[in-house]
């Protein structure tokens, strides 16, 4: 008989063995900084490096509930995202493989200030990291108001608004040394930006130059002033209540006529010559007020007396005061020469394209294709005609951005909405969230209802649109001759974006693409290389 013996090891002596991975999640040790209306980076990976692409990824502020932006199953969830992050965020996961990703937030508002946490879930565990987001706003450039004398002085006010966090505004000689303020206020407005108000009160006989300078410590305005003591009069001597020595002389000779009958007649004419010299003056002084009004309403500087001098602060060092009545000079920035100090870099959004239409690989150029491609009918995208915007959205500010429209005999460009309709049929009015300028019949137009057309001597292949989001403004610029095609003059509300249409290639003689110019630290100081 065979016997089979069978062996069974204690349970001490079986070993089983189960493999759990933890790791940590760590982001930047220091606060990541975003301007207001552009887009913000989160970066944060997982420590040891290991694949996330099977894990949870979720983005949260306080509560786990408010979701920014999750990660699940292989894709991304919005039906969890809270509404005010809708169509803003998008998770980076080229290196996920890595345990590396990043949350991009477009259109930064304020209420995104703050902290997240980046949530990392496996099967076995979950950590999470705290990132914080800064959001700073780009105010408007300070803007420079003589108010009268004070103090034996003139006071010179400089204002600027669109501010955040609290702003730090200051005037300094042009040898960068910190000067006094008069006064300073600061104010919270409604959309929680901040206006900031400094004063400064000039000598008399000061031969100073002062700038007033924004928190990032760009001198945008030069004010020089001049009080040459050689000068029988001047503006100085209007501004500060003086003794006048033509008055005491008026007394002397009326004693004399009283006295000295035979100098009447010598008297009688000298007294018609000052009045000839009188109405003359006034007339200088008219001529000036109707000058600087015109500059004043491009400049948006006010309250300057009559006889200041406006310059480009292009030529600023060249800018002479000169003539009896002129003893301020003041140098600004005009027009289109104003417009470029705001230049921003845009790039276009392919969410929002059309499906006919091409976008370059880094974004900068757009023309219509042939054919109808094959892309998601998401809420952002235009289906109708061949229009894009650009990725960047502003709240307030100023901005400036070049496209070039070369040979081409249809387009369109400017502004709009970021809640403007992009399904069907979409009239682009003012009205509509629209304020857009462009060639179509080979007529030049201002899209207003009904449209404006627009006079111009030089055809146009470089255009300029200037934004400035406070004073309600978007201008349009002629680059090639320097010249102001159209304003639109309007109260903004909300999020505005830039707005390209290449329009449709009429049997190939439309066919080329409108191309965004790059930023002048791009492009070794020319906006369009």
């Amino acid at each position: 008989m065979n016997v089979l013996f069978i062996f069974v090891p204690p349970l001490s002596m079986v070993s089983i063995h189960v493999i759990c991975i933890f790791f940590t999640v760590a982001g930047p040790d220091h606060p990541v900084i975003a301007s207001l209306g552009g887009e913000a980076i989160l970066p944060c990976h997982l420590s040891p490096r290991m694949s996330a692409e099977n894990m949870e990824v979720r983005w949260f502020r306080s509560q786990f509930s408010a979701v920014v932006h999750l990660y699940h199953d292989g894709q991304d969830q919005y039906g969890e995202q809270m509404p005010e992050y809708r169509a803003r965020t998008e998770l980076l996961r080229d290196h996920i493989t890595n345990g590396s990703v990043s949350l991009r937030i477009r259109n930064v508002r304020l209420s995104d200030n703050g902290q997240y946490k980046c949530f990392f879930l496996s099967s076995v565990s979950y950590e999470e990291a705290i990132l914080e987001l800064q959001v700073a706003g780009l105010g408007s450039a300070p803007a420079i108001s003589v108010e009268g004398h004070q103090d034996g002085g003139i006071r010179v006010v400089c204002r600027s608004a669109g501010w955040y966090p609290q702003p730090e505004a200051q005037w300094r000689d042009l040898q960068g040394q910190l000067l006094p303020s008069a006064s300073e206020k600061i104010s919270q407005e409604a959309n929680d930006l901040f206006q900031t108000e400094i004063a400064i009160v000039i000598p008399e006989e000061s031969n100073q130059k002062v700038s007033c300078l924004s928190p990032l410590s760009i001198p945008v305005f030069i004010l020089r002033v001049f009080a040459p003591k050689s000068m029988a009069l001047s503006l100085a001597e209007l501004f500060f209540p003086r003794v006048n020595p033509w008055m005491v002389a008026l007394g002397v000779i009326l004693v004399l006529l009283a006295v000295l009958i035979p100098l009447a007649s010598y008297c009688f004419w000298r007294q018609h010559r000052a009045k000839g010299e009188v109405t003359r003056g006034g007339n200088l002084v008219r001529e000036r007020e109707r000058e600087i009004k015109r500059n004043n309403n491009e400049d948006s500087v006010s309250s300057i007396p009559p006889s200041i001098t406006l310059c480009d602060i292009v030529s600023c060092s060249a800018c002479r005061c000169s003539g009896a009545f002129s003893s301020l000079c003041l140098c600004l920035v005009a027009g289109w020469r104003r417009a470029q100090i705001y230049a921003v870099d845009v790039t276009l959004d392919p969410d929002t394209a059309n499906p006919y239409l091409v976008l370059s690989e880094d974004r900068k150029s757009v023309r219509r294709g042939d054919t109808r491609q094959d892309l998601p009918d998401n809420p952002e995208r235009f289906d109708t005609y061949p229009e894009v915007l650009g990725t960047e959205g502003f709240a307030g500010g100023r901005r400036y951005w070049e496209v070039e429209v070369g040979d081409k005999i249809e387009w369109d460009l400017g502004v709009c909405r970021e809640s403007v309709s992009r399904k069907g049929q979409v009239t682009a009015t003012p009205q509509d969230g629209f304020w857009i300028m462009g060639l179509y019949d080979g007529e030049y137009k201002a899209f207003t209802s009904p449209p404006t057309p627009l006079p111009v001597s030089i055809r146009p292949s470089r255009v300029g649109i200037f934004l400035d989001y406070e004073a309600g403004e978007v201008s349009f610029y002629n680059v090639t001759d320097r010249s102001h095609l159209f304003t639109f003059n309007r109260t903004f509300s909300g999020m505005l974006r830039p707005y390209f249409c290449p329009s449709f290639n009429a049997g190939g003689k439309n066919a080329s693409p409108l191309i965004i110019c790059p930023v002048p630290d791009q492009a070794r100081g020319n906006l369009c290389p």
